[in-house]
């Protein structure tokens, strides 16, 4: 059913913040991904980029990265050992507590995020683009400012 074909009271479930914004997010993973591919960086899905967006250069505890990225521990396990068995990332013992271990970039890792960051580049220049500077410097000023707001203040 088409946004127009909805009855009136229920079009806000197509048209809001939330809905928009995840559409937005999907075509440009999607385009970013299409890059990736084109640079011959073919072994990793959206779905890694839940873990190499919050992994920190310098490492990061795998109950740390769920946390980041709104999973729970057993599916950010799952995404690290893809990632471990593409060789983007190594598990290793924390140097602040040797029980504990952090997940880290392998060197192939890294070159794999310097392909990412060009992509990400890319993708956010035709974004540009498309929907002109303004509408880029809200997005990433205006909307950042709203998704980094204390919640319990409101402001």
């Amino acid at each position: 059913m088409t946004n127009s074909a909805l009855p009136r009271a229920y079009r806000w479930r197509h048209h809001n913040p939330g809905r928009v914004l995840d559409n937005a997010l999907r075509r440009f993973e999607d385009r970013v991904m299409d890059l990736m591919q084109e640079a011959g960086q073919s072994q990793t899905r959206r779905s890694h980029v839940n873990l190499t967006r919050h992994l920190d250069l310098e490492g990061t505890r795998i109950t740390e990265l769920a946390r980041r990225a709104a999973m729970t521990n057993a599916a950010m396990t799952e995404l690290i050992d893809q990632c471990e068995t593409l060789g983007l990332v190594e598990r290793v013992p924390d140097p602040a507590d040797g029980r504990a271990r952090v997940v880290r970039f392998t060197h192939a890792g890294l070159v794999w995020l310097d392909a990412f960051g060009r992509a990400i580049v890319h993708a956010q220049c035709e974004m540009t683009q498309a929907v002109g500077v303004p509408a880029m410097d809200i997005l990433l000023n205006d909307i950042a400012r709203y998704a980094t707001t204390d919640e319990a203040s409101g402001s």
